[in-house]
């Protein structure tokens, strides 16, 4: 076993997926030799700024401090998603993270939700969630449980600059005895029987051989796509936006504690606040709406002055047709592409370094690991594509073709399912570990209209009273909570102001 460890591996591109592989391996795996390449001269795109709770795990994982990390990203703390005009023009809703209300017996709380809605007895859903209420008012502070309550506490997760959070992770992955090679890759040499990548070489002629590759390179795809042409499966036609305009802004006030997506007429509209400044972009879909145009929408729609011109991105949305092929596993945006609507690129990273330190080979790169690994990789993907959808295709708008078009497009048998299911019980079944839990589809789904005609059965054991007061009980306790936390910005210049060493 040990003449065939894997002892040498080979991160092509920096970023946010390389220097997060390259943390996580130089912190778990012992005896490796960890090189990374990557080139100042070539820009990265930069995934993100915002993420879901699950990258807590992984910054627990590599010995994170927390404050430490926000201090150092300009970060602020994410309790949920806030979504504009996505159902009608006029809604509002929010995706919270954590629980809404709790759960009574076998039901949950959105059963008994149901029923009260249909007596007139229920409020407002993100009433009896202690992250949307504490959103609502700017609040926030780390609390596991309400206290002397049966009641869960604030989840979250944060908005940070991601080239900043990129830089941290460099610092950490040095530490841990990671080299980072400056330059730009000329060819790939690959082994003539077995077609693996052997080498890369730069343009220096600098041959930097290993056993496992790691490809980084973005929308490239300089290792899975050009020199293996694993192929790419595309999905531009469920989710049809192909454009993205990002600008800075100057921050117009306290940083909210939630990333909003605010509808347009062709696309949707991100805002999300970083201590230093606010990150906003423009996706659309080019067939509806031209990038001029699209750069009109975006700056008559943000809220303190432009730090920089407008950037355009252009993109695929899909998945390449295997995350791992031969000795090359592909991270972030050269595995795949879905728009930024749920914050999901930053957790796809994550969740394919989780899952390579699963299924973490020797050199004979066991087909049946690799296939395994790729299985589960698609699951992951396809299922937050489904959830990426919904927001789309689950709208009443007719003010434009573009949101017409979505509403009437075929969309994936998984998802179809799904909605229908829920349409006719009210049920939702969250399929082995897919990412968003039933309360997450039950937020979307409710915030932009899909409602069932019914309730389970099981919430009748309250009477009409018993019921009324569960609600009022949870709203006051929820609401009770959120006024005592801390405006966000205090919290922040309490505990991880940038600049400031608390």
């Amino acid at each position: 076993m040990g003449e065939s460890r894997i002892t040498k591996v080979v991160i092509v591109g920096g970023g946010t997926a390389g220097w997060m592989a390259a943390a996580a391996l130089s912190r778990t795996m012992d005896n490796l030799s960890i090189r990374l390449i990557e080139s100042d001269a070539i820009g990265t795109v930069g995934v993100g700024e915002a993420t879901i709770p699950a990258i807590r795990l992984f910054n627990a994982l590599i010995g994170i401090d927390e404050n430490e990390f926000i201090r150092e990203t300009g970060g602020t703390f994410k309790l949920g998603i806030q979504f504009h005009d996505w159902g009608r023009i006029g809604d509002v809703y929010m995706h919270a993270f954590g629980q809404i209300g709790r759960s009574l017996g076998m039901l949950p709380f959105q059963q008994y939700w149901l029923r009260g809605r249909q007596e007139g007895v229920a409020g407002w859903l993100g009433d009896y969630s202690l992250n949307e209420t504490a959103g609502r008012q700017n609040r926030f502070a780390r609390l596991q449980r309400i206290p002397d309550t049966s009641l869960d506490g604030i989840a979250y997760a944060f908005h940070f600059d991601a080239a900043l959070y990129a830089a941290y992770l460099r610092k950490m992955a040095e530490q841990a005895g990671v080299v980072r090679t400056e330059g730009k890759i000329d060819s790939v040499k690959r082994h003539g029987e077995s077609g693996h990548v052997e080498a890369v070489v730069l343009e220096s002629g600098e041959q930097v051989a290993g056993e496992l590759f790691i490809d980084c390179s973005g929308f490239r795809a300089l290792l899975i796509e050009e020199a293996l042409e694993t192929g790419f499966e595309d999905w531009t036609h469920w989710l049809p936006c192909d454009r993205a305009i990002a600008v800075p802004s100057e921050n117009a006030g306290p940083p909210r504690p939630y990333t909003q997506a605010i509808a347009h007429r062709a696309g949707w509209q991100w805002r999300i606040p970083l201590q230093h400044r606010t990150g906003n972009g423009h996706v659309f879909c080019s067939d509806f709406i031209s990038e001029d145009e699209a750069a009109t929408v975006l700056l008559a729609n943000i809220e303190g002055r432009p730090l920089a011109d407008p950037r355009t991105l252009r993109f695929r949305t899909g998945m390449r047709k295997k995350a791992w092929n031969g000795n090359v596993v592909a991270l972030g945006l050269a595995s795949g592409f879905l728009e930024p609507l749920e914050s999901t690129s930053i957790h796809l990273i994550q969740n394919g370094i989780a899952k390579l330190l699963a299924h973490f080979p020797d050199r004979d790169f066991d087909a049946a690991n690799i296939e395994a690994y790729n299985r589960r990789v698609r699951f992951d993907y396809e299922r937050v594509r489904d959830f990426v959808i919904l927001h789309y295709h689950a709208n009443q708008r007719t003010d434009s073709p573009f949101w017409v078009r979505c509403r009437e497009m075929g969309i994936p048998d998984t998802l179809a399912g799904k909605i229908e299911l829920f349409r006719s019980q009210g049920q939702i079944v969250r399929e082995a570990d897919e990412l968003f839990i039933e309360i997450g589809w039950f937020q979307v789904l409710t915030g932009q209209n899909i409602l069932p005609g019914g309730y389970h059965p099981m919430a009748d054991q309250l009477t009409r009273d018993e019921l009324a007061g569960f609600f009022a009980d949870i709203e006051t306790i929820v609401a009770r909570t959120a006024s005592r936390l801390p405006a966000h910005e205090d919290f922040i210049a309490q505990h991880c102001a940038a600049g400031v060493m608390a």
